[in-house]
């Protein structure tokens, strides 16, 4: 996996560092952040990473008519093939202002809901698996000082913390304001290093249990195969591929840009030996390291922490991304999920499985 860059538009940064003068980022009763008035269209685009230029025509040699920051969200009108020489994506995004390079936007939607009040108990306690429903929801802390690396540079940045559409995380408290607005307390009962937040309920879409259920249960004889020259994923009950698409693999490239030996995601057999819903993901060195929260549908199959899971910071399927492990859309992280074994409940929503563990995971190299 990539780590995403902390930088958005400056209009954004300005305000977020304003209203986080004199600690308010740490004082969470202060004041609650309400959901940004998104643009008003059925599917979007978030910007994610730090800059895209908007062109007249979708060429990456076109003309220039703007510019974007992280996490602007525009309306995402459709999807054509242009030209961008030495790159695998060929794909652009028309938005109401010009052409962007389809990797450099995540699709989007703006689905508010309706808060939950009452809460299910289960075994992990009172609450609810959640998924990020719009284009992206900021949040208080509220235990500081903040614990994950990420997020204690994020808050020294003078930026609050923030979760993305798709990202999946736990809600254990409910709280309402005088104005009868609902938050949710959020936090990571996988990985996380310890830190709790609050945010708009409305932008938390609540997980099924349907949601989890098994995809062809009866067939035990599954496989996936990851091929990371061409960076698809298929998988196979028996000889009949039942599912295909791109992935981002880990590359043939070190933190340097200087080009190895080994490619970053390893080549072999494995068996998928755990799979969570959500997962805090870190590793690293400073520098070339990564601390992402909420990564959605984790299916472990290398004792190192390799998982094919949900990404969110970049849309560029079809070119290695990472650093070794199988980045997919996060529909795709899900039926991958769903289908392979071990099944895994919405409660408590995390499997092991003994060696010799679950479906196995192929690795190749063309």
């Amino acid at each position: 996996m990539n780590r995403a860059r902390s930088s958005i538009s400056r209009r954004d940064f300005l305000k977020l560092v304003a209203l986080s003068l004199g600690g308010l980022a740490f004082r969470p009763w202060d004041r609650f952040f309400d959901l940004p008035d998104f643009p008003k269209a059925e599917k979007l685009g978030r910007v994610n990473v730090g800059k895209v230029e908007i062109k007249t025509r979708p060429d990456a040699d076109g003309q220039t008519v703007g510019v974007l920051y992280q996490d602007a969200v525009v309306p995402w009108l459709r999807d054509v093939v242009g030209k961008n020489l030495y790159r695998t994506n060929q794909r652009w995004v028309e938005t109401p202002d010009g052409y962007i390079w389809f990797p450099y936007l995540q699709p989007v939607r703006n689905l508010p809901n309706p808060p939950l009040i009452d809460l299910p108990v289960t075994s992990l306690g009172t609450g609810m698996w959640v998924e990020v429903s719009v284009p992206y929801v900021d949040l208080i802390l509220d235990n500081p000082p903040p614990r994950s690396p990420g997020l204690k540079e994020r808050l020294e940045s003078g930026l609050l913390p923030r979760l993305y559409y798709s990202q999946i995380v736990w809600v254990d408290q409910t709280r309402s304001d005088a104005q009868g607005q609902t938050r949710y307390r959020v936090n990571e009962p996988y990985g996380s290093y310890g830190d709790i937040l609050w945010g708009d309920a409305q932008a938390f879409r609540p997980l099924s249990s349907d949601e989890m259920s098994p995809i062809n249960p009866e067939v035990k004889e599954k496989r996936v195969v990851v091929d990371i020259t061409y960076q698809t994923l298929s998988c196979y009950e028996g000889i009949t591929e039942v599912y295909f698409t791109r992935i981002s693999s880990g590359a043939l490239y070190n933190a340097k840009g200087d080009k190895v030996d080994v490619w970053a995601t390893p080549v072999g057999k494995f068996p998928i030996w755990r799979k969570l819903v959500s997962l805090h993901m870190s590793g690293g060195t400073t520098g070339g390291g990564w601390d992402l929260p909420g990564i959605g549908w984790v299916s472990l199959f290398v004792g190192s922490g390799v998982a094919v899971h949900s990404t969110f910071w970049h849309n560029n399927f079809g070119e290695p991304m990472s650093n070794g492990c199988v980045n997919a859309r996060p529909d795709d992280a899900k039926w991958v999920f769903r289908w392979t074994l071990p099944p895994v409940s919405y409660d408590p929503g995390d499997a092991t499985v003994a060696w010799p563990g679950g479906t196995t995971v192929e690795v190749i190299e063309s």
